[in-house]
C-alpha cells in the first residue's frame, strides 16, 4: 500500500465545482476542462445534490477566492 500523501495534489488549470449530499460538511472536487463543460456538470448534479462553484483555477490557486452555492432553478 505503502505511506499516505503528504503535501496536497496541485490542481489543473480549468474549472471546478464541488458536489456533496445535501447537509454534508465534505464533498467531491470534480474538473471541467471548459466552462460549457462544468455548466452541464453543473445541470446533472443539481436536483440531487449541493453544488458549489469553486470556479476556475490557474497556475493551481483560485482566481475568485470565494466559492458559490448553486441554486436549482
Amino acid at each position: 500500500m505503502g505511506r499516505p500523501a503528504t503535501r496536497p495534489t496541485a490542481l489543473k488549470d480549468g474549472f471546478y465545482i464541488e458536489i456533496r449530499n445535501k447537509g454534508s460538511k465534505s464533498g467531491v472536487k470534480l474538473y471541467s476542462g471548459t466552462k460549457l463543460q462544468m455548466h452541464r456538470a453543473i445541470k446533472m448534479y443539481e436536483r440531487s445534490k449541493e453544488v458549489i462553484i469553486l470556479g476556475e483555477s490557474v497556475n493551481g490557486k483560485f482566481v475568485d477566492k470565494d466559492p458559490k452555492l448553486h441554486v436549482a432553478e
